[in-house]
Protein backbone atom coordinates (compact mmCIF):
# COMPACT_ATOMS: atom_id res chain seq x y z
CA UNK A 1 0.00 0.00 0.00
CA UNK A 2 1.18 3.51 -0.81
CA UNK A 3 1.76 5.99 2.01
CA UNK A 4 -0.21 9.20 2.39
CA UNK A 5 1.62 12.41 1.53
CA UNK A 6 0.65 15.98 2.31
CA UNK A 7 -1.27 17.70 -0.50
CA UNK A 8 0.48 20.96 0.42
CA UNK A 9 4.11 20.14 1.34
CA UNK A 10 4.30 16.70 -0.36
CA UNK A 11 5.90 15.33 2.81
CA UNK A 12 5.23 11.75 3.93
CA UNK A 13 2.52 11.50 6.58
CA UNK A 14 2.50 9.15 9.57
CA UNK A 15 -0.19 8.47 12.15
CA UNK A 16 0.35 10.23 15.45
CA UNK A 17 -2.25 10.42 18.25
CA UNK A 18 -5.32 10.72 16.05
CA UNK A 19 -3.68 12.78 13.31
CA UNK A 20 -1.59 12.31 10.21
CA UNK A 21 1.50 14.45 10.68
CA UNK A 22 4.76 15.15 8.89
CA UNK A 23 8.18 16.53 9.76
CA UNK A 24 7.21 19.56 7.65
CA UNK A 25 4.53 20.46 10.19
CA UNK A 26 1.46 19.08 8.42
CA UNK A 27 -1.40 17.91 10.63
CA UNK A 28 -4.60 16.29 9.33
CA UNK A 29 -7.23 14.80 11.67
CA UNK A 30 -8.32 11.16 11.62
CA UNK A 31 -12.05 11.10 12.41
CA UNK A 32 -13.99 7.83 12.76
CA UNK A 33 -10.91 5.95 11.49
CA UNK A 34 -10.75 8.06 8.28
CA UNK A 35 -8.08 10.69 7.50
CA UNK A 36 -9.74 14.02 6.60
CA UNK A 37 -7.96 16.40 4.22
CA UNK A 38 -10.98 18.69 3.61
CA UNK A 39 -13.73 20.27 5.73
CA UNK A 40 -16.76 18.06 6.31
CA UNK A 41 -19.14 20.46 4.51
CA UNK A 42 -18.39 21.40 0.91
CA UNK A 43 -20.06 21.42 -2.52
CA UNK A 44 -20.38 17.62 -2.33
CA UNK A 45 -22.43 17.64 0.89
CA UNK A 46 -25.56 16.45 -0.94
CA UNK A 47 -23.64 13.43 -2.20
CA UNK A 48 -22.50 12.72 1.35
CA UNK A 49 -26.09 12.63 2.60
CA UNK A 50 -27.11 10.63 -0.45
CA UNK A 51 -24.65 7.81 0.17
CA UNK A 52 -25.24 7.74 3.91
CA UNK A 53 -28.96 7.39 3.19
CA UNK A 54 -28.68 4.85 0.36
CA UNK A 55 -25.66 3.04 1.77
CA UNK A 56 -26.17 -0.31 0.07
CA UNK A 57 -28.66 0.41 -2.71
CA UNK A 58 -26.20 0.21 -5.63
CA UNK A 59 -23.95 -2.60 -4.44
CA UNK A 60 -23.86 -5.63 -6.73
CA UNK A 61 -23.88 -7.75 -3.59
CA UNK A 62 -27.22 -6.23 -2.60
CA UNK A 63 -28.78 -5.87 -6.06
CA UNK A 64 -28.05 -9.50 -6.90
CA UNK A 65 -26.89 -8.52 -10.39
CA UNK A 66 -23.35 -7.92 -11.76
CA UNK A 67 -24.32 -4.63 -13.42
CA UNK A 68 -21.49 -2.70 -11.72
CA UNK A 69 -18.91 -5.39 -12.48
CA UNK A 70 -19.94 -5.43 -16.15
CA UNK A 71 -19.55 -1.65 -16.36
CA UNK A 72 -16.15 -1.79 -14.68
CA UNK A 73 -14.81 -4.51 -16.97
CA UNK A 74 -15.99 -2.64 -20.04
CA UNK A 75 -14.17 0.49 -18.89
CA UNK A 76 -11.02 -1.39 -17.83
CA UNK A 77 -10.93 -3.37 -21.06
CA UNK A 78 -10.20 -6.66 -19.36
CA UNK A 79 -11.46 -9.12 -16.74
CA UNK A 80 -11.65 -7.72 -13.22
CA UNK A 81 -9.39 -10.52 -11.94
CA UNK A 82 -6.47 -8.84 -13.72
CA UNK A 83 -6.37 -5.99 -11.19
CA UNK A 84 -5.03 -8.32 -8.48
CA UNK A 85 -1.92 -6.87 -6.85
CA UNK A 86 -2.10 -3.55 -8.70
CA UNK A 87 -1.91 -0.25 -6.85
CA UNK A 88 -5.22 1.43 -7.68
CA UNK A 89 -6.52 4.90 -6.81
CA UNK A 90 -10.32 5.21 -6.80
CA UNK A 91 -11.45 8.83 -6.78
CA UNK A 92 -15.05 9.60 -5.85
CA UNK A 93 -15.63 6.24 -4.19
CA UNK A 94 -19.07 7.06 -2.77
CA UNK A 95 -20.64 4.27 -0.77
CA UNK A 96 -18.48 1.64 -2.45
CA UNK A 97 -20.33 0.14 -5.44
CA UNK A 98 -16.99 -0.11 -7.26
CA UNK A 99 -14.81 -0.31 -4.15
CA UNK A 100 -16.23 -3.63 -2.98
CA UNK A 101 -15.44 -5.27 -6.32
CA UNK A 102 -11.96 -3.75 -6.50
CA UNK A 103 -11.12 -4.85 -2.95
CA UNK A 104 -12.61 -8.34 -3.38
CA UNK A 105 -10.46 -8.83 -6.49
CA UNK A 106 -7.29 -8.09 -4.54
CA UNK A 107 -6.25 -4.71 -5.91
CA UNK A 108 -4.45 -2.47 -3.44
CA UNK A 109 -7.27 0.06 -3.26
CA UNK A 110 -6.65 3.64 -2.17
CA UNK A 111 -10.14 5.21 -2.11
CA UNK A 112 -10.92 8.90 -1.70
CA UNK A 113 -14.09 10.99 -1.79
CA UNK A 114 -14.75 14.67 -1.16
CA UNK A 115 -17.87 13.97 0.91
CA UNK A 116 -18.70 12.09 4.11
CA UNK A 117 -19.71 9.22 1.84
CA UNK A 118 -16.34 7.84 2.94
CA UNK A 119 -18.09 6.76 6.15
CA UNK A 120 -20.62 4.68 4.22
CA UNK A 121 -17.78 3.26 2.15
CA UNK A 122 -15.85 2.16 5.22
CA UNK A 123 -19.04 0.68 6.69
CA UNK A 124 -19.57 -1.40 3.55
CA UNK A 125 -15.97 -2.51 3.02
CA UNK A 126 -14.69 -2.87 6.56
CA UNK A 127 -11.07 -3.10 7.57
CA UNK A 128 -9.03 -4.83 4.85
CA UNK A 129 -5.28 -5.11 4.36
CA UNK A 130 -5.62 -4.02 0.71
CA UNK A 131 -7.89 -1.02 1.39
CA UNK A 132 -7.33 2.56 2.57
CA UNK A 133 -9.84 5.41 2.53
CA UNK A 134 -9.60 9.17 3.02
CA UNK A 135 -11.82 12.22 2.64
CA UNK A 136 -10.02 14.43 0.15
CA UNK A 137 -10.43 16.63 -2.92
CA UNK A 138 -9.55 15.42 -6.40
CA UNK A 139 -7.47 18.59 -6.71
CA UNK A 140 -5.44 17.73 -3.59
CA UNK A 141 -5.15 13.94 -3.62
CA UNK A 142 -2.92 12.89 -0.68
CA UNK A 143 -0.54 10.70 -2.69
CA UNK A 144 2.60 11.48 -4.66
CA UNK A 145 2.40 11.92 -8.42
CA UNK A 146 3.17 9.03 -10.79
CA UNK A 147 2.31 6.40 -8.17
CA UNK A 148 -0.56 4.24 -9.40
CA UNK A 149 -0.93 1.39 -11.87
CA UNK A 150 -4.58 2.38 -12.33
CA UNK A 151 -6.44 5.59 -11.54
CA UNK A 152 -10.15 4.86 -11.62
CA UNK A 153 -12.84 7.55 -11.56
CA UNK A 154 -16.39 6.75 -12.69
CA UNK A 155 -19.48 8.90 -12.08
CA UNK A 156 -17.52 11.84 -10.72
CA UNK A 157 -15.81 14.22 -13.14
CA UNK A 158 -19.01 15.90 -14.37
CA UNK A 159 -19.76 16.93 -10.77
CA UNK A 160 -16.48 18.77 -10.17
CA UNK A 161 -15.91 22.51 -10.75
CA UNK A 162 -13.63 22.05 -13.79
CA UNK A 163 -13.72 18.68 -15.63
CA UNK A 164 -10.55 19.33 -17.64
CA UNK A 165 -8.62 20.33 -14.51
CA UNK A 166 -10.02 17.24 -12.78
CA UNK A 167 -8.83 14.91 -15.54
CA UNK A 168 -5.40 16.54 -15.36
CA UNK A 169 -5.30 15.98 -11.57
CA UNK A 170 -6.21 12.33 -12.01
CA UNK A 171 -3.63 11.91 -14.78
CA UNK A 172 -0.88 13.27 -12.53
CA UNK A 173 -1.29 10.26 -10.21
CA UNK A 174 -0.89 7.65 -12.99
CA UNK A 175 2.60 6.19 -13.10
CA UNK A 176 4.42 5.72 -16.44
CA UNK A 177 2.97 2.59 -18.02
CA UNK A 178 -0.18 2.97 -15.94
CA UNK A 179 -3.80 3.45 -16.99
CA UNK A 180 -6.47 6.10 -16.41
CA UNK A 181 -10.13 5.00 -16.48
CA UNK A 182 -12.84 7.69 -16.47
CA UNK A 183 -16.32 8.56 -17.63
CA UNK A 184 -18.39 11.73 -18.07
CA UNK A 185 -21.93 12.81 -18.83
CA UNK A 186 -22.38 13.18 -22.58
CA UNK A 187 -23.61 16.44 -24.06
CA UNK A 188 -27.11 15.95 -25.51
CA UNK A 189 -29.79 18.38 -26.51
CA UNK A 190 -32.46 16.07 -25.08
CA UNK A 191 -31.44 17.00 -21.53
CA UNK A 192 -32.70 20.53 -22.12
CA UNK A 193 -36.01 19.38 -23.59
CA UNK A 194 -37.35 18.31 -20.20
CA UNK A 195 -38.13 20.09 -16.95
CA UNK A 196 -35.25 18.42 -15.10
CA UNK A 197 -32.89 21.43 -15.37
CA UNK A 198 -35.62 23.61 -13.85
CA UNK A 199 -36.11 21.26 -10.89
CA UNK A 200 -32.35 21.09 -10.39
CA UNK A 201 -31.84 24.87 -10.49
CA UNK A 202 -34.10 25.06 -7.43
CA UNK A 203 -33.10 21.94 -5.51
CA UNK A 204 -29.31 22.14 -5.76
CA UNK A 205 -29.26 25.34 -3.68
CA UNK A 206 -31.24 23.91 -0.77
CA UNK A 207 -29.71 22.25 2.26
CA UNK A 208 -29.36 18.51 1.59
CA UNK A 209 -31.63 17.60 4.50
CA UNK A 210 -34.43 19.61 2.89
CA UNK A 211 -33.81 18.70 -0.74
CA UNK A 212 -33.83 14.97 -0.05
CA UNK A 213 -37.32 15.23 1.48
CA UNK A 214 -38.60 17.19 -1.50
CA UNK A 215 -37.12 14.70 -3.97
CA UNK A 216 -38.78 11.87 -2.05
CA UNK A 217 -42.14 13.59 -2.50
CA UNK A 218 -41.51 14.14 -6.21
CA UNK A 219 -40.62 10.47 -6.64
CA UNK A 220 -43.66 9.30 -4.70
CA UNK A 221 -45.87 11.41 -6.95
CA UNK A 222 -44.43 10.41 -10.33
CA UNK A 223 -43.10 6.90 -9.80
CA UNK A 224 -46.50 5.14 -9.59
CA UNK A 225 -47.24 6.57 -13.06
CA UNK A 226 -43.95 5.34 -14.47
CA UNK A 227 -44.62 1.92 -12.96
CA UNK A 228 -48.22 1.76 -14.15
CA UNK A 229 -47.21 2.55 -17.73
CA UNK A 230 -43.91 0.66 -17.68
CA UNK A 231 -44.93 -1.38 -20.72
CA UNK A 232 -45.77 1.66 -22.81
CA UNK A 233 -42.58 3.41 -23.94
CA UNK A 234 -44.44 6.23 -25.67
CA UNK A 235 -46.20 7.19 -22.44
CA UNK A 236 -42.88 6.88 -20.61
CA UNK A 237 -41.37 9.36 -23.06
CA UNK A 238 -44.25 11.78 -22.54
CA UNK A 239 -43.99 11.43 -18.76
CA UNK A 240 -40.31 12.32 -18.89
CA UNK A 241 -41.18 15.70 -20.40
CA UNK A 242 -42.50 16.73 -16.97
CA UNK A 243 -41.17 14.05 -14.61
CA UNK A 244 -37.51 14.38 -13.54
CA UNK A 245 -37.31 10.78 -12.35
CA UNK A 246 -34.38 8.50 -13.16
CA UNK A 247 -35.55 4.91 -13.13
CA UNK A 248 -34.20 1.51 -14.19
CA UNK A 249 -37.40 -0.35 -14.93
CA UNK A 250 -36.00 -1.68 -18.21
CA UNK A 251 -32.57 -2.50 -16.75
CA UNK A 252 -33.97 -4.70 -13.98
CA UNK A 253 -37.29 -5.98 -15.38
CA UNK A 254 -37.43 -8.84 -12.89
CA UNK A 255 -37.22 -6.60 -9.81
CA UNK A 256 -40.29 -5.59 -7.81
CA UNK A 257 -41.92 -2.23 -7.16
CA UNK A 258 -40.10 -1.53 -3.88
CA UNK A 259 -36.68 -2.22 -5.38
CA UNK A 260 -37.34 0.19 -8.23
CA UNK A 261 -38.80 2.83 -5.93
CA UNK A 262 -35.66 2.79 -3.77
CA UNK A 263 -33.19 3.01 -6.64
CA UNK A 264 -35.33 5.69 -8.27
CA UNK A 265 -35.15 7.83 -5.12
CA UNK A 266 -31.36 7.46 -5.10
CA UNK A 267 -30.67 8.31 -8.73
CA UNK A 268 -33.25 11.08 -8.94
CA UNK A 269 -31.76 12.75 -5.88
CA UNK A 270 -28.32 12.34 -7.46
CA UNK A 271 -29.54 13.93 -10.69
CA UNK A 272 -31.38 16.89 -9.16
CA UNK A 273 -29.04 18.04 -6.39
CA UNK A 274 -25.52 17.89 -7.86
CA UNK A 275 -24.04 21.36 -7.46
CA UNK A 276 -22.04 21.02 -10.69
CA UNK A 277 -23.30 19.19 -13.76
CA UNK A 278 -21.11 19.41 -16.85
CA UNK A 279 -21.73 17.75 -20.21
CA UNK A 280 -19.00 16.84 -22.71
CA UNK A 281 -18.91 15.23 -26.14
CA UNK A 282 -16.71 12.20 -26.89
CA UNK A 283 -14.51 14.47 -29.01
CA UNK A 284 -13.99 16.87 -26.09
CA UNK A 285 -12.95 14.05 -23.77
CA UNK A 286 -10.57 12.68 -26.40
CA UNK A 287 -9.07 16.12 -26.98
CA UNK A 288 -8.43 16.57 -23.26
CA UNK A 289 -6.64 13.22 -23.04
CA UNK A 290 -4.61 13.97 -26.16
CA UNK A 291 -3.53 17.28 -24.65
CA UNK A 292 -2.02 15.28 -21.77
CA UNK A 293 -0.10 13.12 -24.25
CA UNK A 294 -2.11 10.03 -23.32
CA UNK A 295 -1.55 6.92 -25.43
CA UNK A 296 -3.88 4.22 -26.79
CA UNK A 297 -6.98 6.28 -26.04
CA UNK A 298 -10.24 4.32 -26.03
CA UNK A 299 -13.53 6.24 -26.16
CA UNK A 300 -16.97 4.65 -25.86
CA UNK A 301 -20.51 6.00 -25.65
CA UNK A 302 -22.15 3.99 -22.89
CA UNK A 303 -22.83 3.85 -19.16
CA UNK A 304 -23.16 7.41 -17.86
CA UNK A 305 -22.40 8.87 -21.28
CA UNK A 306 -18.76 8.91 -22.43
CA UNK A 307 -16.34 6.26 -21.15
CA UNK A 308 -12.60 6.47 -21.70
CA UNK A 309 -9.33 4.81 -20.84
CA UNK A 310 -5.76 5.58 -21.81
CA UNK A 311 -2.15 4.87 -20.85
CA UNK A 312 0.79 7.01 -19.75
Amino acid sequence: MINYTSPTTKATLTENQGFLTSEAGDKFPIVAAIPRFVPENNYASAFGLQWKTFTKTQLDSEVGSPVTKIRMERCLGYSIENISGKNLLEVGCGAGRFTEILVNNKANVHAVDLSVAVEANLENIGKQDNYKIAQASVYEIPYTDNSFDIVFCLGVIQHTPDPEKTIEALWSKVKPGGMLVIDHYRWRIGYYSTLSPLYRSWLKNLKPEKSIKIVDEIVLFFFPLHWKFRNNKMLQWLLHRVSPLIHFIYVFPDKDYNFHLEICKLDTYDSLTDYYKHLRTPAQIKNTLESLDAKNIWINEGGNGVEARCWK
